[in-house]
């Protein structure tokens, strides 16, 4: 199993840059596919980006490609979300989604792992 914690959220103004960083427990991660998904008041939990086991594949939603981009480090047991050009429909609750298996994973029901969430507010 695997225990996930993200952070990095806050309040930015449009066109801003955020890092989330989702650390993960455990020594097996880098045998786990991870994901990004986030989920607005009101809405269902909505793919962001996800990566595979050794960083090579990853695959977004067209709503954030080529502003965002997903990274991972596995000697640190952390993935990362890098969002630029932020714009308000991006204000969401942003979860780090894990499972141990290989894969393009872009469905929530995919994961069996989740972390707590963290709070991205971007203002007009």
């Amino acid at each position: 199993q695997v225990q996930l914690v993200e952070s990095g959220g806050g309040l930015v103004q449009a066109g801003d840059s955020l890092r989330l960083s989702c650390a993960a427990s455990g020594r097996t991660f880098s045998s786990y596919t991870m994901g990004w998904f986030r989920q607005a008041p009101g809405k269902e939990r909505e793919f962001v980006a996800t990566i595979s086991r050794r960083g090579i594949s990853t695959a977004y939603a067209d709503s954030v490609k080529g502003r965002f981009t997903i990274s991972r480090d596995n000697a640190k047991n952390t993935v990362y979300l890098q969002m630029n050009s932020l714009k308000p429909e991006d204000t969401a609750v942003y979860f780090c989604a894990a499972r141990l298996l290989a894969g393009i994973l872009t469905k929530a029901y995919e994961y069996n792992y989740w972390g707590q969430g963290t709070q991205v507010t971007v203002s007009s």
